[in-house]
């Protein structure tokens, strides 16, 4: 017997509204556990993730419920989407779907939950060794990704060539109301140049999830050896190149150290990085879509460090 809550769930007109009704899930979790229990799934344990993006309740120890409203459909297509394509194609577990449906227009998926302890729990008091060998996998786990065929990811929009134009147009004006400091803001338009003949724009595009950042990933000990154990959240997959997702491992986690960039680019495939290579990253990181790099970068005192972009990209993948 199916079991439908009287409540409903309301229309948004904007992301402000929908944050503060996600704010307060007394208004919204009995109509997520009617949900729930239409599918005759347990809810005798429900637990609120309070950050995200989207409505988020585990369900006891096995499942999560992810509800999308309406005007974030994109991200249930790229959830949806990523999961179903990389099924089976992973070594390292991600989630599956046990049930999806709609109500109320708001999209939802039942998927089940990792074991693991998640990565920005553990990641600031791993040893420099357990930080590299996690990075390699990082870059081992990104080019495995990268490696299944898009289906029908090749048709989020928008592609990558109309997104990075957009993003090369609006580039200099976001880094001056982020407060980019002028010394670099300076060489904005030479590196943007380089970026136009540095970025490929019809190449083969793949799978990028564009958050392989520590939030987004799970870690497991044994015998006091840390690795990756799982990766979630698809919620912004664009397909583009390939490049692009070692800007959250290297903004956040590398921190500019050698060994660390070192890891992370030998197991994504990269050998030795040139300066074409960097250009590029660096380039690639200041039109990432969510690019600020007074937020992001992970290095003490980079801003005094580094006198111009060119000198910053040589410090944020240092050899």
């Amino acid at each position: 017997m199916t079991i439908v809550p009287s409540q409903k769930l309301p229309a948004f007109a904007d992301a402000e509204s929908f944050r503060a009704f996600r704010a307060d899930p007394p208004q919204w979790l009995p109509i997520a556990l009617g949900i729930a229990r239409s599918h005759g799934l347990d809810v005798g344990a429900p637990h609120v993730f309070a950050t995200g993006t989207n409505l988020v309740v585990g369900l006891g120890e096995r499942l999560i419920l992810k509800i999308f409203p309406p005007l974030l459909r994109s991200q249930f297509l790229s959830e949806r989407g990523s999961l179903t394509q990389l099924a089976g194609r992973l070594s390292l577990p991600i989630p599956e779907i046990v049930a999806e449906g709609v109500r109320d227009g708001w999209p939802y998926l039942v998927i089940t939950r990792l074991a693991g302890t998640l990565g920005s729990e553990v990641w600031p008091s791993l040893a420099e060794d357990q930080k590299e060998r996690v990075l390699r996998q990082i870059g081992e786990t990104i080019a495995s990704v990268q490696r299944a065929p898009l289906g029908p990811l090749a048709h989020i929009e928008p592609r990558w060539a109309d997104f990075m134009r957009a993003q090369m147009q609006g580039c200099r004006a976001r880094h001056e109301r982020l407060g980019l400091a002028p010394k670099f803001l300076e060489g904005l338009d030479d590196l943007l140049r380089d970026a136009a003949a540095l970025i490929p724009m019809d190449a083969p595009p793949v799978i990028l999830t564009g958050e392989y950042i520590p939030e987004n990933f799970l870690l497991a000990c044994d015998d006091g050896t840390w690795s990756l154990k799982g990766l979630f959240d698809f919620g912004d997959v664009r397909a583009g190149w390939r490049d692009y997702d070692l800007l959250g491992p290297g903004a956040f986690m590398a921190a500019g150290r050698p060994g660390r960039v070192k890891s992370l680019l030998e197991g994504f495939g990269y050998t030795k990085p040139d300066y074409a290579l960097k250009r590029r990253l660096m380039a690639l990181m200041l039109l990432h879509q969510a690019s600020d790099l007074n937020s992001h970068i992970c290095i003490e005192g980079w801003q005094e460090r580094a006198d111009d972009l060119v000198e910053l990209q040589e410090l944020i993948w240092a050899e």
